[in-house]
């Protein structure tokens, strides 16, 4: 009897302690990262969709402006060829591919926006200024996301790095470290205005 009542105490312990080792606390961090991750890839779609509107608006007004077009074509298509899942989070060259399809497709979109500025009549077409709003909407919600998605991977990061949930990772889970979305290379630098 004295032994049943110990295995059930043991049990009982092991129960209690199975509580605080954060086996489902790294799984839900592990799905907030996902999630997040959704969320970015959810507004480079937006983006990827708006461009074409954009392009065709300004293409009416500066015809003689290809090449700078021509290349926001060529970004945004190099953009949304770069495929990343969820399980590629943990892979810093699969990370570093889309954010510089993505920095391109910036560069290219600030190139647009200058043209835009030599004419007159284009940015005071209403079509182009919803299209222009609702573009730097997106790059605000682009931004928003990445940083909520850098948030989850601090999370999930340090808590596979912290006791006793590392035991748990290292011994049950076997979860990786997420890479952080990046600033391109040269976001530090100024950039130049000319007029």
């Amino acid at each position: 009897m004295k032994i049943y009542r110990l295995q059930y105490a043991v049990l009982l312990l092991l129960l209690i302690g199975m509580a605080g080792c954060g086996y489902n606390s790294l799984q839900v961090q592990e799905e907030a990262v996902f999630k997040a991750w959704s969320d970015v890839e959810s507004n480079l779609q937006r983006r990827n969709d708006l461009i074409p509107n954009l392009v065709r608006t300004v293409k009416a007004y500066a015809e003689h402006e290809r090449e700078t077009l021509q290349g926001v074509v060529e970004a945004r298509s190099q953009a949304a060829n770069v495929d990343i899942s969820a399980k590629d989070l943990s892979d810093p060259k699969a990370m570093a591919r889309l954010q510089e399809a993505q920095g391109q497709l910036s560069s290219a979109l600030s190139r647009l926006m200058v043209v835009v500025e030599r004419y007159p009549d284009l940015k005071a077409n209403q079509n182009f200024l919803d299209l222009q709003n609702q573009l730097e909407g997106t790059e605000n919600r682009i931004n928003v996301a990445r940083q909520r998605y850098n948030e989850a991977v601090r999370q999930f990061n340090s808590s596979i790095r912290k006791f006793p949930y590392n035991l748990t990772n290292n011994f049950l889970l076997n979860l990786e470290r997420k890479e952080y979305f990046k600033a391109d290379e040269g976001a530090t630098d100024a950039p130049e205005v000319n007029f």
